[in-house]
């Protein structure tokens, strides 16, 4: 299989969110967790025209984050993709210079990377080459103080190393793309505080064709989506019908067996495994709302005795069928504990809640967190379809114990105070299409 276009992110839920917005475009899209080849991912993403896939490199140095986006990029030209975005988070956590010099090291000479975090509608835009989130500058709010990718320096220019290009609004396509080759750099720096500003920057990569590299987050995608002409027309992408699980017996039309949206269905299973303020207050508020909270102490995580009890909760929980099954980080009191192991831990527990058979849908939160449920799972990408709310894709499990498993993910910093309860009803009793 070709496909028509690659992404390339640093991580899961960064690389949902933006491929969702092709997938809402009407290609068919997917999320595909490891392997080189095109069929990769197996199953329901065989005829998939948009692929992203996950280099897991933003708390990696620079060089080894290089060495995987190297590799990652490399693969997919070599199955022939038309169209390359390289995917960064939208606060630009991470090595983000190191791993656009890495795709441009794999691309024809003369290629210039247009960058452009901004994603507007969750509240990131860049103003006079300064990242702003919700109106501050990035290194003034949490994200300068993340515990594991801090961002330091808010202008892009200065922490990227590259020129402030500005797109004049009464422009066209041909002069914009002429004031980025007159900068004479291998990066450049776009602002963007409105989508209109993004629909600007699409068209010039569109114009530049092959010799632009189009870098951004979700915000960038949507108009690339619209604006890159597919080889072969697109017709919009049908949803298969979720795999039926053991315990996910909701309410059916008694002549299609589909099940019935807002009838009565198993658990959503939640697993919020990102230390950010923002998912913290998330998981808080779908604690009061709705869910079964079982959180585990750092004893629970460090300790093997203490861990087998907390699993034991965890089957017992979900065997009773509560309405939203939330598993989360420790408390902020307790002694630090890794994060890999946290993401590890909790994805067994989740695992083990699958297994009792009852769980109907999945809500994954933080990057490294999602890809360790879904690896625990057998899972080998995400078909996707849908938001629930920007940044908050939606689609169906492929591959593994839980193939056609209704799942959303969510980046850590991303969503509205009840995100996760929309998220949690939408895997609960989201509608099969045959």
């Amino acid at each position: 299989m070709t496909y028509e276009v690659a992404i390339v992110a640093d991580d899961l839920t960064g690389a949902g969110d933006t491929a969702v917005q092709f997938a809402r475009a009407g290609w068919p899209t997917l999320l595909r967790l490891g392997g080189d080849g095109p069929g990769a991912a197996g199953g329901s993403g065989g005829d998939a025209r948009v692929v992203a896939v996950t280099t897991d490199s933003r708390a990696r140095p620079d060089a080894q984050a290089a060495a995987l986006v190297r590799h990652a990029t490399t693969g997919l030209l070599r199955h022939g993709a038309g169209h390359l975005f390289k995917k960064v988070d939208s606060t630009l956590r991470g090595p983000v210079r190191a791993e656009i010099d890495a795709m441009l090291d794999v691309l024809p000479a003369g290629t210039v990377a247009l960058v452009c975090p901004a994603f507007p509608a969750v509240g990131r835009t860049v103003v006079d080459g300064v990242l702003l989130v919700d109106g501050r500058p990035v290194d003034e709010t949490a994200v300068g103080r993340d515990p594991v990718t801090p961002v330091a320096e808010g202008h892009l220019p200065t922490l990227l190393d590259a020129p402030l290009v500005r797109l004049d609004p009464q422009g066209t396509p041909a002069a914009w793309a002429a004031e980025v080759r007159a900068a004479d750099s291998r990066v450049v720096v776009l602002d963007a505080a409105r989508d209109e500003d993004l629909d600007r920057i699409a068209r010039t990569v569109a114009h530049l064709g092959q010799r632009a590299l189009a870098v951004g987050s979700a915000g960038l995608a949507g108009p690339l989506a619209a604006g890159w002409r597919p080889r072969r027309a697109q017709t919009p992408d049908p949803r298969p019908a979720p795999a039926r699980h053991p315990g996910a017996t909701p309410v059916g039309d008694p002549v299609t067996g589909d099940p019935v949206a807002g009838g009565p269905a198993g658990t959503a299973l939640v697993v919020v495994t990102s230390l950010h303020d923002a998912s913290r207050a998330q998981a808080g508020a779908l604690a009061a709302h709705s869910a079964e909270r079982l959180r585990p102490t750092g004893r629970d995580l460090t300790d093997d005795g203490a861990w087998a009890g907390f699993l034991d909760r965890v089957r017992t929980a979900a065997a009773g069928r509560p309405h939203t099954l939330l598993l989360t980080t420790p408390d902020r009191t307790t002694a630090a504990v890794d994060p890999g192991l946290v993401a590890s831990r909790l994805a067994e527990a989740a695992a083990q809640a699958v297994a009792a058979g009852t769980v109907a849908g999945l809500v994954a939160t933080g990057g490294d967190g999602a890809r360790a449920v879904l690896e625990r799972l057998g899972g080998t990408g995400i078909r996707l379809y849908e938001t629930v709310e920007p940044g908050v894709p939606l689609g169906i499990v492929v591959g593994g114990s839980a193939a056609g498993l209704p799942v959303a993910t969510k980046a850590g910093g991303f969503g509205s105070p009840d995100v996760l309860i929309k998220a949690a009803e939408a895997v609960r009793t989201q509608r099969s299409h045959r």
